[in-house]
């Protein structure tokens, strides 16, 4: 199988590697597949030593990762819902597009693509409640709407040149979830654990297309997780009530997501 190394470990990408969501999956990945980590700047020891400084801008310097890679992780970006024009278009678009084409060029097998509950999040603002994969995309930020972009080109790549495309609609993701004090970001955590585990089952799924929320098992979550438990066979351990110690305060319907969202989330 391409990509597999003499261990049998597969050759996994993992772009955005210093990043928040980067390193976890860095420090959580390491044992089970042959990282190739590229990223800005060494934030551990392991990417002081390994860390390949690529610009996701240069399709050159792309191109140059994919090396019997199976997998691509892609988490790099703007990762920020109030990110201006200019850098959701170099990271989200012009970069999303080169770490796709040069996987597709390289032969990659899969490519797990790090979205975001913005490219669905004007039903979070509107408080259009629940929201499920298979609605149309409504971005709540440019940042939104680059994710949406994203996912619209791997469909298009998965459909005319067969590479596996999941895209994992990211919820909020922090270590405490008591972080910020906001109901919606409450039902939309992410753990760490659960993270992990979503990541390694769209590595290891059969499935080879999907749109996925990847949210912990929150008793006031908003969004469906049906298909990411069916197709991926994630089983999300987690709740930001166990973790906090604090209960859900109940409101039919929902509480409102804030005035000014996306910011702050």
């Amino acid at each position: 199988m391409s990509g597999m190394t003499s261990d049998t470990r597969r050759k996994v990408l993992l772009t955005g590697a210093t990043g928040g969501v980067g390193q976890l999956l860095e420090e959580r990945l390491a044992d089970s597949y042959d990282l190739v980590l590229t990223g800005r700047t060494p934030r551990t020891e392991l990417e002081k030593r390994e860390l390949i400084k690529a610009d996701l801008s240069d399709f050159d310097e792309v191109l140059d990762l994919m090396e019997g890679v199976d997998t691509v992780l892609h988490v790099a970006g703007a990762a920020s819902p109030t990110s201006e024009w200019d850098s959701v278009l170099q990271a989200n678009i012009i970069g999303f597009r080169n770490v796709l084409e040069a996987a597709r060029q390289a032969g990659v097998r899969r490519f797990v693509f790090a979205s975001s509950n913005h490219a669905m999040g004007m039903y979070d603002r509107d408080g259009e409640w629940p929201v499920y994969p298979h609605f149309l995309p409504r971005g709540d930020s440019l940042y939104g709407v680059s994710k949406i972009f994203g996912e619209a080109l791997g469909r298009f790549y998965h459909d005319e040149y067969g590479i596996d495309f999941i895209s994992l609609r990211i919820g909020w993701q922090a270590e405490n979830p008591m972080e910020i004090d906001t109901d919606v970001l409450h039902a939309m955590w992410l753990s760490d654990d659960d993270a992990e585990q979503v990541f390694r089952c769209a590595i290891e799924a059969d499935v080879t297309f999907g749109l996925y929320y990847a949210i912990s098992d929150n008793p006031n979550r908003r969004w469906d997780l049906t298909n990411t438990m069916l197709d991926l066979g994630y089983r999300p351990k987690d709740s930001w009530t166990d973790a906090s110690g604090a209960s859900e305060d109940v409101v039919e319907g929902g509480k409102p997501a804030p005035k000014n969202w996306p910011e702050d989330s």
